[in-house]
């Protein structure tokens, strides 16, 4: 059929919108909107004619059915829901640690009511907004004050820049850490207008390397934990009760960046134990920094708990203004830290605990779940299988460690593309995000919610059939 017969048979913009997934948007979105993506996709479909790559023309309804995934990629791109199957917990690039139903709840009644986040009920007068935060955050870890801004880059940076400015600040190499986002500790160290005086060499530093730099212009010593990398064999790292009592011997503060910031013991899962905060603040850190989601499991937020005199110059700087968060922020954190004052209710409530403590069983049990559901869509036998594998906590924390799990293989037809089918996937609605290993799709089930499973299969199936392949669809 020649171009011109193909394009005479696309069909017009009213028939399209007059199709029932058209409907269904126009009952969600203004019809200009809708109106919008039915013209991108059938502009999109002429062009493919024109190239010759059009041999079909599409239905009413299946033009609708592009325009859908257009007008949310393209006409209003909001962040799309997303199933994660890669197996990373904490996934930075997946929107970190999910909240706990408490978390959620809370933050609707504030969303939707006013609160009193800056005034004391008490007295009716102007308070700090974090106030009720540093309330819960001194009973769990046991500090004389704390503080909260938007993330922990913030808080290290506010940090230096009010302890430290002009003055040196002495750290090991093997702690000159750079995490996500090229977030490098030398940098904010210059960004805040401190010095930076490395000590020690990548894998060796001793309690003697830290006094030896010591002088008149030292403001203070800074630990960093290295949560996203291993330095093993030929090593030695001074301990944070070391550093403290060195640093009370020459009346400096010891700042202690514990990035994960856990407030349970991970070990009980299994893996390697992570620093506590309750531990540094119980060792003598001055004080301490650490994220409010990652192993935490809250809302993205930089917490910093230790001495009051401290904390009270923290919230003097004008900075302070800058990092401060939002209501919405410290409903979330409330609500997660409420939690953890019966450990065993944080392993239940808070998701990313959940996903860290899942059993080889129960995730076993979902994949075959998952493997019965697209057989029963039509994929053929050959096509599915149910390997063992690992999954990593992510966000920077237990970089080493790995936790079994097991997963769902598709494997494409031949002389399909993994990667092809892939971006399907994540295109779609709810988008798919899993792993490519030895040209198949790996989809872990540990970070694949209960009430997803259903979801996953059906876009899975669903690509499958983009693909060229059958399914019942």
């Amino acid at each position: 059929m020649d171009k011109q017969t193909l394009l005479s048979q696309l069909p017009a913009v009213n028939e399209v919108l007059r199709t029932k997934t058209a409907q269904r948007l126009l009952n969600e979105l203004p019809r200009t909107i809708v109106t919008e993506a039915i013209r991108i996709t059938l502009d999109k479909i002429r062009q493919r004619i024109l190239k010759g790559d059009g041999a079909e023309v599409p239905s009413p309804e299946q033009v609708a059915q592009q325009a859908a995934s257009v007008l949310w990629r393209e006409v209003i791109p909001l962040m799309p829901r997303v199933i994660n199957a890669t197996g990373i917990i904490v996934h930075t690039g997946l929107g970190r640690s999910l909240l706990s139903q408490k978390a959620v709840q809370r933050l609707i009644e504030v969303a939707t009511h006013p609160c009193a986040l800056e005034v004391d009920e008490v007295t009716g007068e102007r308070s700090f907004r974090d106030l009720r935060v540093e309330k819960l955050l001194r009973l769990l870890t046991g500090a004389e004050a704390a503080t909260v801004v938007n993330n922990n880059a913030a808080a290290v940076l506010l940090i230096l820049n009010t302890l430290a400015e002009g003055r040196e600040v002495i750290v090991s190499r093997g702690e000159l850490v750079e995490i996500g986002g090229s977030f490098r500790i030398p940098e904010i160290l210059r960004k805040s207008g401190a010095i930076l005086v490395e000590v020690g060499t990548t894998n060796k530093t001793r309690l003697s390397d830290y006094e030896r730099a010591i002088s008149e212009r030292t403001a203070l010593l800074l630990k960093v934990h290295q949560s996203n990398f291993r330095i093993i064999g030929f090593t030695e790292q001074v301990s944070l009760e070391d550093l403290v009592a060195l640093g009370r011997k020459y009346n400096l503060p010891v700042v202690e960046d514990l990035g994960s910031g856990a407030l349970a013991d991970v070990s009980k899962a299994g893996i390697e134990k992570e620093p506590m905060v309750q531990e540094s603040v119980k060792a003598g850190a001055d004080l301490v920094s650490f994220s409010g989601d990652k192993l935490l499991g809250g809302p993205q937020a930089g917490i910093v708990v230790g001495r009051k005199d401290l904390i009270s110059q923290l919230r003097r700087n004008p900075l302070y203004r800058a990092f401060r968060c939002d209501k919405l922020t410290f409903a979330a954190l409330e609500a997660t830290l409420l939690s953890y004052f019966d450990e065993e209710q944080a392993w239940d409530e808070i998701p990313t605990l959940q996903q860290i403590a899942s059993s080889e069983r129960e995730i076993k049990r979902r994949a075959q779940k998952v493997s019965r559901l697209l057989l029963g869509f039509g994929l053929p036998k050959e096509a599915i299988s149910i390997l063992p594998s690992t999954s990593q906590v992510g966000g920077g924390a237990l970089p080493d460690q790995f936790l079994p799990t097991w997963c769902i293989v598709v494997k494409p037809k031949e002389g399909d593309n993994p990667d092809n089918f892939a971006k399907r996937l994540r295109l779609g609605n709810p988008s798919v995000f899993c792993r490519i290993q030895k040209d198949a799709l790996w989809f872990d089930l540990r970070t694949v919610l209960p009430d997803e499973l259903n979801e996953l299969t059906e876009c899975i199936a669903k690509a499958w059939v983009e693909m060229g392949g059958r399914t019942s669809l």
